[in-house]
């Protein structure tokens, strides 16, 4: 009886990604951060954010650096070196300047992309120049 109690392995699992991580509307942050859990930006940050979860940018947030993370939600602004290795989602809201390393890509019609972006796990499959924002194929 007691020695089920001993296995308690689903709850060191869930430990391992932590528990999510927001930085609120009206906070300012200048520096860099590395976690394993997923982090929520509504406020503004002046650094870069290196995570194995997601990184959701919300309506309000904006990012100004490098952020390396596995999936991502954008709807504020970013300007800076974006490393996706799965999905990166773009909602109507979101603006986005400089490089982009994705291995999937969504965007809401209305986003703003302005990026040179490189899709499918390091192989230049489309690219996009920062004056137009038109995709060409390569």
């Amino acid at each position: 009886m007691f020695s089920d109690n001993k296995k308690q392995k689903p709850k060191a699992m869930a430990e391992i990604g932590g528990q999510p991580n927001r930085i609120e509307k009206n906070t300012k942050i200048k520096g860099d951060i590395t976690s394993e859990a997923d982090f929520r930006i509504d406020g503004k940050l002046d650094g870069n954010v290196k995570t194995s979860g997601k990184v959701v940018i919300g309506k309000d947030g904006y990012i100004h650096g490098k952020v390396e993370c596995v999936n991502a939600d954008i709807e504020g602004s970013f300007n800076g070196e974006l490393l996706v290795t799965n999905l990166l989602s773009l909602k109507s809201s979101a603006k986005i300047e400089g490089v982009v390393s994705v291995s999937k890509l969504a965007v809401e019609p209305g986003a703003t992309f302005n990026a040179a972006c490189t899709m499918g796990g390091g192989k230049t499959v489309s690219k996009a120049t920062p004056a137009n924002g038109t995709a060409k194929a390569s």
